[in-house]
């Protein structure tokens, strides 16, 4: 069975600028392309990725789709609809039908500065039409009234698969470890809720990778949502911040076989290849 990274991103300054915290520029203010990963996915025993959105901007993920066609590896890729506009939602929904690669989208919703902003009446209809394309809803709240808004939607449409990014953002270093445990709980109810094994900006920009950090904090996400609904990822080159692609990829490999050696498979791959629905690897 292949093992399949749910969560990696490229970008090409030049065409699309990002703005990143002043601690994270040194590394992720270049370039970042297929090559520069395919030799650490190869020595790390990763046969392909879920190409993630990085920008709310629909002309990337137009150039991401394109890329996952040139490249077999890429073997999903999860973008980004305009939901504020439901109708622009469903006309891009048409246009994009054809492209078997797109698996999911994801809307940046903590660039919104309301924190309710998912809840307004004309997103949640465009969140409909996602969920009547077949399309996996992809989130990062970074707050809690965020995750209560992505919950809430995921309790609104019970048969559109919802993942969340980065383990839910636990306070590895520090931090309210009883909220974060009770969102998870909150989440792990809801059985269209799965999450990604992986950590996210905010964690790595103060903290170094160790994999016995992380392990509290993924085995309570693999005791309660159970190896069906959670999946590896890696957040490169995001997670360049904290270890190289190899480090935490065999990290997050030690803390699944240790957890449940039965596991590894579905954690490893095929979770993520049932529920974003992903086309074989050729």
């Amino acid at each position: 069975m292949s093992t399949i990274d749910a969560h990696q991103h490229f970008w090409w300054m030049d065409r699309r600028p990002h703005s990143w915290p002043p601690a994270a520029r040194a590394t992720l203010d270049t370039d970042y392309t297929p090559d520069d990963l395919a030799g650490a996915m190869a020595a790390a025993g990763v046969d392909g990725t879920v190409l993630m959105q990085s920008l709310n901007n629909g002309d990337e993920t137009d150039e991401y789709l394109d890329l996952a066609d040139a490249t077999p590896w890429i073997v999903g890729v999860v973008g980004w609809l305009p939901l504020r506009d439901p109708e622009a939602t469903g006309r891009t929904l048409a246009r994009l039908a054809h492209r078997p690669k797109l698996v999911g989208m994801r809307h940046l919703i903590n660039f919104e500065p309301d924190p309710h902003w998912l809840l307004a009446p004309e997103v949640q209809e465009a969140v409909g039409l996602v969920a009547a394309a077949g399309l996996v809803f992809d989130a990062v709240p970074n707050d809690a009234e965020r995750f209560a808004a992505v919950l809430s939607t995921a309790e609104r449409y019970p048969n559109m698969p919802v993942v969340l990014d980065h383990l839910a953002r636990p306070p590895v270093g520090g931090g309210d470890e009883a909220a974060w445990r009770a969102m998870i709980d909150r989440a792990a109810a809801l059985p269209n809720v799965a999450i990604k094994l992986s950590v996210g900006l905010d964690v790595v920009l103060a903290w170094r990778w160790r994999t016995d950090d992380v392990r509290p904090f993924a085995e309570h996400v693999l005791a309660r949502f159970g190896p069906a609904r959670v999946m590896a990822a890696s957040n490169w080159p995001v997670s360049l911040l904290g270890g190289s692609y190899g480090e935490i990829w065999s990290g997050i490999a030690d803390i699944v076989a240790r957890f449940d050696p039965a596991a590894v498979p579905a954690v490893m791959g095929g979770t993520c290849r049932r529920i974003f629905r992903l086309p074989a690897l050729s």
